[in-house]
């Protein structure tokens, strides 16, 4: 254990604890098992250590390990878990458990054998823990950390601190918001910075290698983490490569399962297995119908990457800027609400409020007599009626 303290005062002195993103407030850190499941590159592991960092009195109590540290090749979870409580330990913050053999059980032997002890662990987003051999279900409670968003980004750049919205504020007082926001600062400034390299907190270690770490993350994420969780036949990460481009340089990708079916010389159900684990990975968004005769066995209405970051990784070349602007929105905004296909507009939020997404010449023709129905355009600072700027969406969390 020793090996672990060691190993955690060097993660420790090399954080630079100077921004507290908003799940590190908002999870609740006293339940018994919890989890921070996430993309890689989001931020999970430095949300741990910010936890030590932010209760220094505690700090003896609470033990930082990462399982795929070589310490569990010769150790095994549930050993260090008992012996750390025997010594007065109060809390495990556990990284990257889906590297861990057994994992699932021997975190549910922790909850059962040791419930003075509270366990936090983080995973990648495609780890299935409700479907594991053991049951967590009725243990673990999820939390999920997204990426950046373009608030987040603001305040990093700026020091400047802006409160979350909520989406029926955007609608009802966007006029007003938006006034009160540029008065502090000027969003366009900051712009095209948050949508090449703002999404992935790594951004502030090296912009120039940015787009190259970027892609390391992405093939880490099919090479290692699809693999590994999905248990995926290698020979078919290269075609997931293949579809993830296809999507980046449409605008955006409608997709036709039979074509993309000969082009990837696969079945139509491995097509739509593919979606589902690019999706499960954090690497696209599906947009699909919200309508109970669909099912998720069903082909998507509309493919996206899931951030528009990635969009500057993989061909930069062919970015098209309508994409840009669905793609941001769906992400921004479909972090915690639910978004699907609308025939009128591009998305519904919530089966009740209607977007159309367009730039600052948008018209509203496509929206005229329906209720709960919005233009959102890029390109202006301030909207009007039932415009509204798309930038602000980017404060919904």
């Amino acid at each position: 254990m020793e090996t672990l303290i060691e190993f955690q005062n060097t993660m420790l002195n090399n954080l630079v604890y100077d921004f507290s993103r908003g799940l590190e407030t908002e999870m609740n850190w006293n339940m018994r098992l919890s989890a921070i499941k996430g993309a890689r590159g989001v931020g999970k592991t430095t949300v741990l250590l910010n936890y030590i960092k932010r209760h220094p009195k505690d700090a003896k109590k609470i033990l930082y390990a990462s399982l795929d540290d070589i310490y569990f090749t010769e150790n095994k979870l549930v050993t260090l878990a008992k012996h750390f409580a025997r010594s007065g330990g109060k809390h495990l913050l556990l990284d990257e458990v889906h590297k861990y053999p057994n994992w699932s059980q021997e975190l549910k032997n922790i909850y059962d054998s040791i419930p003075q002890l509270k366990v936090t662990f983080t995973s990648s987003s495609i780890l299935q823990i409700l479907k594991g051999h053991y049951d967590l279900s009725r243990r673990v409670v999820m939390n999920e950390l997204p990426g950046l968003s373009f608030r987040e980004f603001l305040q990093i750049e700026s020091g400047i601190k802006f409160k979350t919205l909520s989406i029926e504020e955007i609608i009802k007082n966007h006029e007003t918001l938006s006034k009160d926001i540029i008065k502090k600062i000027k969003p366009f400034e900051y712009w095209n910075d948050y949508i090449q390299h703002g999404f992935y907190p790594f951004y502030r270690e090296n912009k120039l290698a940015y787009h190259q770490r970027l892609m390391n993350v992405l093939n880490l994420t099919l090479e290692s983490d699809l693999v590994i969780c999905k248990e995926i036949d290698p020979k078919f990460i290269f075609k997931l490569k293949r579809m993830l481009h296809m999507i980046a340089v449409a605008v955006p990708y409608t997709p036709n399962v039979s074509k993309l079916a000969g082009d990837l010389e696969v079945s139509r159900p491995t097509i739509n297995n593919f979606f589902d684990y690019l999706e499960d990975g954090r690497l696209v968004k599906l947009l699909r119908r919200d309508d109970k005769a669909f099912n998720v066995l069903s082909k998507p209405e509309k493919v996206y990457l899931q951030n528009t970051n990635l969009m500057y990784g993989i061909d930069k070349r062919k970015v098209n800027e309508g994409n840009i602007r669905e793609t941001f929105f769906f992400n921004q905004v479909g972090y915690k609400h639910k978004i699907s296909f609308s025939d009128i507009g591009d998305f519904l939020v919530n089966g009740e409020y209607k977007f159309e997404i367009g730039g600052i010449n948008k018209s509203k023709y496509q929206i005229k007599n329906h209720k709960n129905a919005f233009i959102v355009s890029d390109d202006m600072e301030y909207g009007v009626g039932n415009k509204i700027p798309l930038w602000i969406f980017g404060f919904l969390y």
